[in-house]
């Protein structure tokens, strides 16, 4: 199951990727897929064909782990 991101860069625009699962303290690197602009759109500086990116922990701002899309709907009942 995949976890959806945005990737803030130093001195870059952020990217929204996926994740199989979050970063422990001691790793080095974060390893995603689907790299793309917020908007959705395709980054230019991508390479056409590619599957996987990794990247330094030295180079990561921050993680942003957005939430699922799947809610509950809560029914409550009440009396007046």
């Amino acid at each position: 199951m995949s976890i959806e991101i945005i990737l803030h860069l130093h001195n870059e625009d952020p990217i929204l990727a996926e994740i199989e699962k979050l970063p422990d303290p001691p790793d080095q690197s974060v390893t995603i897929t689907h790299p793309r602009r917020r908007d959705g759109q395709s980054l230019h500086y991508i390479t056409e064909g590619a599957t996987a990116f990794i990247f330094p922990m030295a180079r990561i701002s921050f993680i942003e782990i957005m939430g699922s899309e799947e809610t509950e709907e809560i029914v409550e009942f009440f009396r007046d």
